[in-house]
């Protein structure tokens, strides 16, 4: 909604279309085509709650594994902090529940990159669901390690609406200094691999 329109709205009516705009975002986020790179994630018996299901904090360790795995992969995010140019540093995490998961499901999580700024990266996050059938997904060591990329066929083993989504900062900075450091051209250019479309 242009800034014109909403600036005639009255209070509320700008709040209701602020509202929708938002669920409507949301509702993007919840579907695979969103995402460039996904990775299983093994869930553990310690991962449930009293109440049979992965406890909500759980979720921002999944989210936090599939950051740093295609950082280290596919971008050369070198993790030792005594050797590393640059550390990441997570300054905001969020996550909106949809439905839970439990163990021993094996759930794939799925990433974006909605903005890299000279020290920044802003990602989108999603959690699917395996399908519900009486076989788990066939799941190999190369697909736990590398992970894979949209259209890759062992995404139709998963639900095609996220049980999960969210939203992660990072901040690289310089391990001695802790002052945030530019990007390299290389690791730039794997995170901008999975920079998203600008909605439609």
């Amino acid at each position: 909604m242009t800034s014109w329109v909403s600036r005639l709205l009255p209070r509320n009516g700008r709040s209701l279309a602020t509202a929708s705009e938002n669920q409507r975002a949301e509702d993007r986020h919840r579907h695979q085509e969103a995402y460039g790179y996904f990775l299983p994630i093994q869930t553990r018996w310690q991962d449930n709650d009293q109440y049979g299901h992965v406890n909500n904090v759980v979720y921002y360790s999944y989210f936090d594994t599939i950051i740093n795995q295609y950082l280290i992969r596919y971008c050369g995010l070198k993790t030792g902090l005594l050797t590393s140019p640059m550390v990441g540093f997570m300054v905001a995490n969020q996550c909106t529940f949809h439905t839970p998961v439990s163990f021993p499901q094996i759930p794939v999580a799925a990433l974006a990159v909605e903005k890299v700024g000279r020290s920044s990266v802003h990602y989108r996050l999603a959690l699917f669901p395996p399908k519900p059938t009486k076989e788990t997904p066939s799941i190999s060591h190369w697909d736990l390690s590398d992970g894979f990329f949209f259209g890759h066929p062992k995404l139709a083993h998963f639900a095609s609406s996220a049980c999960t989504t969210g939203s992660s900062v990072h901040v690289f900075v310089n391990p001695a200094t802790s002052k945030p450091v530019g990007l390299p051209e290389d690791f730039r250019r794997g995170l901008l691999r999975l920079m998203s479309p600008a909605p439609g």
